[in-house]
Formats: structure tokens, C-alpha cells, sequence
């Protein structure tokens, strides 16, 4: 089953932007806020300055022993005390894009460890992952991580152990938004 989803930059929205920064590639437009709706078309308001629409689906490049251990810690988004967030947009290169799934995957987890770095980190972080890609927008993933506040080292540690990776040297666009959930 597929979840639709649209990410919305702009003058309101639930989670306020602390910092947009373009890591690779051209960055999006800085915006004071974020808000994210169910569906691909949301309605645009004055003020808007981008959306970013992804759909959420199985999971990928996993083993059924990794499935299982990410659900059984993996904990919930829209937890009271995870008033922290980041909105991470990836694109991936075309060399990529060109290798068969088996090579995805050896990149994806036999080099890069990316799940068990991730497994590492829970249920501390929650993370919801949106595919774009075959719907043809401007990135391939967006990624929404939410964690309360004395757990941002943590997630800084995350970020940096993935981008440190074989894996991100198939990234050629990433934006990181970082966020406050506002009261």
C-alpha cells in the first residue's frame, strides 16, 4: 500500500526551519516553516515557496531479519518529547540509477552498513523514508527523521557515519532542513 505525501515550505506550517543547507547540489529556497499533508496536489497557499511530494511503500534493500529488527525498535513519529526534525532530499546519480538492484543492495548494506548504522540509533530517532523518484519530482528520497531534543547529538552522529559511506558517493543532490516543532 502506498502513503502519499507532500512536504510544504513556506510561510506557515507546524515545524519551524532552523536551517536549510545545500550539501550537494543546488539547495531549495530558505523558508520560515515546514508542514507536511497526505496526498501528492495539496492545496498551495500564498506564501508557499516549494513542495516536495513522495509516497511511502515496502521496504527496499532489506533482508527480512533487518525488517525485523527495524520494526521492533523502530518507534512512531509524532511522539510528544521529538519536537526536533529533519527534512533530508536526496538525489541520487545516474551511475546509480544503472546498476542492477544486487549491486544497489551490496553498496546499500555490505559496504555501507546503512541499516545497521541506522539500528543503532533507535528507537531514539524515528525516520519515515518517501520514495520519489518514479513519480518523477526533482529528488529520489526524502527522508523526515524527528527525535527530542538531547538526542541531536545522536542524530548528528547518524548523518555523519552515513555520509561517510560508499553509498553517498552516488549522492549528487542533498538538502538538509532542520527543524523545531512549534508550540
Amino acid at each position: 500500500m502506498f502513503n502519499h505525501y507532500s512536504f510544504v515550505g513556506g510561510e506557515h506550517g507546524p515545524w519551524r526551519v532552523v536551517s536549510c543547507n545545500g550539501l550537494r547540489g543546488e539547495s531549495l529556497p530558505v523558508v520560515p516553516s515546514v508542514r507536511f499533508v497526505s496526498g501528492l496536489s495539496p492545496q498551495t497557499a500564498t506564501g508557499d515557496s516549494w513542495v516536495l511530494r513522495g509516497f511511502t511503500s515496502n521496504v527496499r534493500y532489506a533482508e527480512r531479519r533487518e525488517i525485523d529488527q527495524l520494526r521492533a525498535q523502530q518507534e512512531g513519529l509524532n511522539r510528544p518529547a521529538a519536537t526536533r526534525a529533519a527534512l533530508i532530499p536526496i538525489r541520487k546519480s545516474a551511475r546509480w540509477w544503472a546498476l542492477s538492484q544486487d549491486e544497489r543492495r551490496t553498496i546499500f548494506e555490505a559496504q555501507s552498513h546503512h541499516t545497521e548504522i541506522g539500528l543503532a540509533y533507535l528507537p531514539q530517532i524515528a525516520r519515515q523514508l518517501h520514495h520519489c523518484r518514479d513519480i518523477g519530482e526533482p529528488f529520489d528520497f526524502l527522508t523526515w527523521f524527528e527525535f527530542a531534543p538531547e538526542h541531536a547529538p545522536d542524530f548528528e552522529c547518524l548523518v555523519e557515519q552515513l555520509r561517510k559511506t560508499p553509498e553517498w558517493d552516488y549522492v549528487e543532490r542533498e538538502v538538509d532542513i532542520r527543524l523545531i516543532r512549534k508550540h
